[in-house]
């Protein structure tokens, strides 16, 4: 120790700086986009544990252990998916298969999402197995959930209309008592000329004062979608699969009505939800075009639109950039908007004392075709693409290998046998 104190004072005496190395990873010169705190500049980003330290330009790269520079690229908060499907595991003696669903931690790092919330996937009934088996065994994604309304879950479309399994107060105890999960109530699939499904969903939401999302299921002139959007949801309340065919978006020539910005003043918001079947451009790019666009992109993540037109989160989002929303927005409705709409506002951002939730993203330029649900496509000349993935100070997902050494000039500790 004397030894080090006298090289210290040698060192200061002779004019060398000294640094105690205070961050544990520093991302250097990137372009930080924080649309809820309004960051749009190209800053350093310093991480200490598991929390934002730093956010400022020309931080010296003597104060952390681990420096990566990301420079040419878009740093931005992890991006935050409002609409899963992880209950892979289903409880044994259930109708739950989960063969269509998928693990958080297999998919959501390598598309910089680091939350992500399973909607309506179950109820209240197996809810407990599904935190034990899902949200507290993914170390690399944070999962919140959303309760069906109905008390067995998302069985199959003939499962969710049993009015009989929708009970308000039953769902909302369950959302109370796991307040740290459970951020919502789904609706979804209901296809009978009533508003049961939703208005039980709105009934919980009120009792657990949490938010609803309705999959408005099927089209029917008894239930008009715009009584839905415009009577039956609250403000903060979610449509999602926004842009499925043939909800009743535009007219005859493709122009929006008006009632849209009548729900949107209310407080109603459209989620995408693009999914295996729920997303179609002649409906989305007409709309995009006049300005109206998505308050939350998200994927109805599943095995089929995992390996359909959806394919990831960077890839929806690649779409709305294309359509004309501008980068900065298609981060905004990717994280601060999600994050605000499951009533999660400390997610979604980039700020100092922040969980070190982190979205390194690359815009590829080039010619790309991006389809919809039933083939059709358009082009463009940018693609989203995930570099790197940061949950709570952790790399979690390197798509080019940037946090590693080259193997000659590293000190690794090679196997021997």
């Amino acid at each position: 120790m004397r030894l080090v104190g006298l090289l210290v004072m040698f060192a200061l005496a002779a004019g060398v700086p000294v640094y105690a190395q205070t961050y544990d990873l520093l991302l250097k010169g990137g372009h930080v986009i924080d649309p809820g705190n309004d960051v749009d500049a190209v800053l350093d980003v310093a991480i200490r544990g598991d929390r934002i330290a730093a956010l400022e330009s020309g931080i010296s790269e003597n104060l952390a252990t681990k420096v990566i520079d990301v420079s040419g690229l878009y740093v931005t908060p992890g991006l935050v998916d409002i609409h899963s499907h992880f209950y892979i595991y289903p409880q044994p003696g259930t109708v739950y298969d989960g063969d269509t669903n998928v693990h958080p931690d297999t998919t959501c790092p390598r598309t910089c999402v680091t939350t992500g919330v399973d909607v309506g996937t179950v109820g209240w009934r197996a809810f407990p197995d599904f935190r034990r088996r899902i949200v507290e065994t993914s170390r690399k994604t944070r999962v919140l959930a959303m309760l069906n309304i109905v008390g067995i879950g998302m069985i199959n479309n003939e499962v969710e209309q049993n009015p009989v399994d929708m009970e308000p107060q039953k769902t909302a105890e369950m959302a109370k008592k796991h307040a740290d999960v459970i951020v919502g109530i789904k609706s979804a699939h209901w296809r009978q000329p009533d508003f049961i499904s939703v208005e039980r969903a709105v009934e919980a939401g009120n009792l657990a004062d949490i938010p609803v999302m309705v999959d408005f299921g099927s089209f029917l002139p008894e239930r008009p979608y715009q009584t839905m959007v415009l009577d039956k949801l609250r403000p903060g309340d979610m449509s999602t699969h926004f842009y499925r065919w043939p909800a009743p978006l535009m007219d005859e020539n493709e122009k929006k009505l008006p009632y849209l910005d009548v729900a949107r003043e209310r407080g109603v918001k459209f989620d995408v939800g693009h999914g295996a079947g729920s997303f179609y451009f002649r409906q989305a790019e007409p709309l995009v075009k006049q300005g109206f666009w998505p308050d939350s992109i998200s994927t109805d993540l599943h095995l089929n639109s995992h390996n359909g037109a959806m394919i990831d989160m960077v890839t929806v989002m690649s779409k709305f950039l294309v359509m004309g929303v501008p980068l900065t927005e298609v981060i905004r409705q990717s994280t601060t908007n999600p994050a605000t709409q499951v009533k999660r506002p400390e997610l979604g951002q980039i700020a100092v004392g922040a969980e070190a939730d982190v979205a390194v993203l690359r815009v590829d330029r080039g010619d790309f075709g991006y389809v919809d649900v039933r083939g059709g496509r358009i082009t463009g000349d940018r693609r989203i693409g995930c570099e790197m993935t940061l949950r709570a100070g952790r790399i979690v997902f390197d798509y080019n290998g940037r946090a590693g050494t080259a193997w000659r000039e590293a000190d690794i500790d090679y196997p021997t046998k």
